[in-house]
């Protein structure tokens, strides 16, 4: 593991696999090095040297208060300096809007690609779940938070029955409060005109309408952007089949 100190100070703990043009990987919610997709992702992208770093508040990664959108991209744009300045970046679920903010914000990433960036463009209803979820930790109940999270996310039954037995349970208890922190992300819609950069949308044939309507309103938004379905379950992607697509947008190296 190595680490690189974000712009407040924050350390955040990175690996790179491979070797090649640059592409950082950015996590969803509930995920780290530890604990999700992206390492095999990671090792499935041939002639790239891969980047992935635990977020702000996970895995072997600091946290400072208070939050905003903006630290968690300083942090992306550290790595983005480690890994030599400008990358390509591939952001999967809320990590995808993150790299879009980033993007926003002028981080030199070249080219991106995003799965089912969960994007709205509507006006927000229903409860304030970002709020019961601060509250659910600051009262010690980081598992009912985690639930909560999944719920409100529309995260199907079959996923989330007997989680709370899975030898990952601890890993998402630690992680619980960086679920507001997705929230904020994910509910803050970024300057999406003023990206320029080739951004490949993606979402999984097994996703249900609403996932695939975001997917389709972002790509719709962005100036150069193009749309694909990949073959896949509800909300993923195998490895394999999510990097050959993103070899075939960032350009396979060598051709």
């Amino acid at each position: 593991m190595s680490t690189v100190t974000s712009k407040d100070g924050t350390s955040i703990g990175f690996s790179r696999v491979g070797a090649g043009p640059a592409v950082v990987l950015v996590d969803a919610a509930c995920c780290f090095r530890g604990g999700g997709p992206m390492p095999a992702v990671a090792e499935a992208l041939r002639g790239y040297t891969a980047y992935t770093y635990d977020r702000r508040g996970r895995g072997e990664s600091g946290d400072r208060g208070p939050y905003a959108v903006e630290r968690e991209v300083e942090d992306l744009a550290a790595v983005v300096e480690a890994a030599g300045g400008s990358a390509f970046a591939y952001g999967f679920s809320s990590g995808g809007v993150l790299a879009l903010h980033a993007a926003a914000a002028g981080v030199p990433i070249t080219a991106l690609a995003l799965l089912e960036p969960p994007l709205s463009f509507e006006e927000p209803t229903g409860p304030d779940v970002r709020r019961e979820i601060e509250d659910l930790v600051a009262a010690g109940r980081r598992g009912d938070a985690v639930v909560r999270f999944q719920v409100a996310c529309g995260v199907p039954e079959e996923f989330t029955a007997g989680m709370r037995q899975s030898p990952g349970w601890p890993a998402l208890e630690a992680l619980a409060h960086t679920t507001a922190y997705d929230l904020t992300i994910t509910g803050t819609v970024p300057d999406l005109a003023s990206i320029d950069a080739p951004t490949l949308v993606l979402d999984s044939s097994g996703s249900d309408g609403r996932l695939r309507g975001w997917a389709d309103g972002v790509a719709e938004r962005l100036p150069n952007a193009r749309r694909r379905t990949l073959d896949g379950g509800w909300h993923g992607v195998a490895p394999d089949v999510l990097a050959a697509a993103l070899a075939e947008h960032f350009g396979r190296p060598g051709t």
